[in-house]
């Protein structure tokens, strides 16, 4: 089953304005959480290829590092329309299976995504894995690729939900920790420090934090 991730990527300078912090540590924060995912992602076998859509440079850069495909998003309408670029791209590559993640969960482990794709069937599928919150959704598996549009930015996990039942019977909703801590806010952030998770990630985040 060839599966691909999925990672839409906001201009870094327009990104975390909840976070109440500088522009220049917004930014860095959002560098070193993409790097971050990257990294995992680039290492799961169950991953065959990343894509990552964007048209911030700095994150075009990040990606260089890694073996991962470009798709350049100069209109910058929204998760949803970065997603359908994303899904064309795998539709004409003959990809099956397609994994949304945010860029925001930097706690996520190669393990998580072999735990969650233990709930894929064999055609037809979705699995959701929501945020902490229950108001987003942090990871979204769609077999084929074009099974249903996104919802992001819209209360995205209960309509993501709602509309996969729509299309298919097969549909599960999976809680993975680590996958379901995102950052939206400072609050966000300070939890995800208190988990002993990463130490050194938190550690690069945290001397951000500590910028005069």
């Amino acid at each position: 089953m060839k599966t691909a991730a999925i990672i839409p990527v906001k201009t870094f300078s327009k990104a975390k304005t909840r976070l109440g912090l500088s522009q220049e540590q917004k930014e860095k924060i959002c560098e070193i959480m993409l790097e971050e995912i990257l990294q995992t992602l680039s290492i799961s076998p169950q991953i065959d290829e990343i894509i990552i859509i964007s048209k911030d440079k700095k994150a075009l850069d990040i990606s260089k590092k890694f073996n991962i495909v470009q798709i350049i998003d100069e209109n910058e309408t929204g998760v949803n329309d970065a997603v359908a670029l994303a899904d064309d791209y795998l539709l004409v590559n003959d990809f099956e299976t397609s994994i949304v993640f945010p860029q925001d969960i930097p706690y996520i482990k190669t393990q998580d995504i072999d735990f969650v794709l233990k709930f894929k069937g064999s055609s037809n599928f979705a699995i959701i894995v929501p945020s902490r919150r229950f108001d987003g959704t942090n990871a979204l598996i769609r077999n084929p690729v074009n099974l249903m549009k996104t919802h992001y930015d819209e209360d995205s996990y209960k309509i993501h939900m709602s509309t996969a039942k729509e299309k298919t019977r097969d549909v599960s909703m999976v809680f993975v920790k680590r996958i379901m801590l995102d950052i939206d806010n400072m609050e966000d952030l300070k939890f995800l420090l208190s988990q002993n998770e990463k130490p050194e990630f938190a550690k690069k985040i945290q001397g951000v934090l500590n910028w005069k």
